[in-house]
């Protein structure tokens, strides 16, 4: 029995409908797998969860007396902690006016074969009380009370 035109029509319609949504949803999916940015804390970085070749952020509290500036170029080298575990980071740009050491911050960048994070970006905070939501959490799964003051809405945001 031949299946008569008008219902052959309609088939291959909703057959080229399902694949072309198909190869929609799979470049969506695709695209934002390559945008997506991780967020990894050191205690993370250190058990070897932080992936291989790839750019994620990473974040928590400069920890004091590591900042290292050169004198002969922009590259400064600081320690980045979650009050539990540290990891080496190094950046060769400007640093953000408000980068302290104490502060929070999240930086942008891959891990080198050493082991050190290599920043293509550093986020500093604005306000003296804020905290970034990630680097809040990262304390937190650390195992270090956060006071209420510091969880203010993220408003202020990171320069």
């Amino acid at each position: 029995m031949a299946m008569k035109p008008h219902r052959k029509k309609r088939l291959i319609s909703i057959l080229a409908t399902i694949i072309g949504v198909s190869i929609v949803i799979a470049l969506v999916l695709y695209a934002s797998d390559k945008k997506m940015d991780l967020f990894i804390t050191p205690t993370e970085v250190n058990a070897g969860k932080a992936p291989v070749d790839r750019i994620f952020r990473i974040g928590g509290l400069v920890k004091k007396g590591s900042v290292k500036r050169s004198t002969s170029s922009l590259l400064t080298e600081f320690i980045v902690t979650d009050m539990a575990e540290d990891v080496q980071v190094t950046y060769d740009k400007i640093m953000p006016d408000l980068f302290r050491e104490g502060q929070g911050v999240v930086a942008m960048g891959k891990l080198n074969s050493e082991g050190v994070f290599v920043a293509s970006n550093i986020l500093a905070k604005h306000d003296e009380e804020y905290k970034a939501p990630e680097v809040l959490d990262a304390l937190e799964r650390a195992g270090h009370p956060i006071k209420t003051s510091d969880k203010k809405p993220f408003e202020q945001g990171y320069q």
